[in-house]
């Protein structure tokens, strides 16, 4: 099994940081835009990118949805679908069934 190198980069704000990966998020970056609450506070950064980059900012949005339609979003993990079934249900509402 190969480990991968670590390289050093530096974002368009000026954070240094070490990534092994392509991936062109700046961790600091990330963790100075993650909402302090509601629903997408309580979900790793990938999975929220992921509803973002659909357009699901909101719960009402997200019960628009079937679950394995939120499950095919790239970014988005299993684990994932446990707290959004929550927050749903916690403002009464659900993933859509049909």
């Amino acid at each position: 099994m190969k480990t991968s190198q670590k390289r050093s980069r530096t974002c368009d704000k000026g954070h240094k940081y070490f990534k092994s990966s392509d991936c062109p998020i700046c961790p600091v970056c990330e963790s100075e835009r993650k909402p302090e609450k509601e629903f997408l506070s309580l979900i790793s950064a990938p999975a929220r990118r992921a509803l973002e980059r659909k357009g699901i900012t909101v719960l009402e949005q997200l019960a628009r949805y079937r679950e394995a339609e939120i499950l095919e979003l790239h970014g988005m993990g299993p684990s994932t679908i446990p707290k959004l079934r929550s927050a749903l249900e916690a403002k009464g509402l659900t993933f859509r069934n049909e």
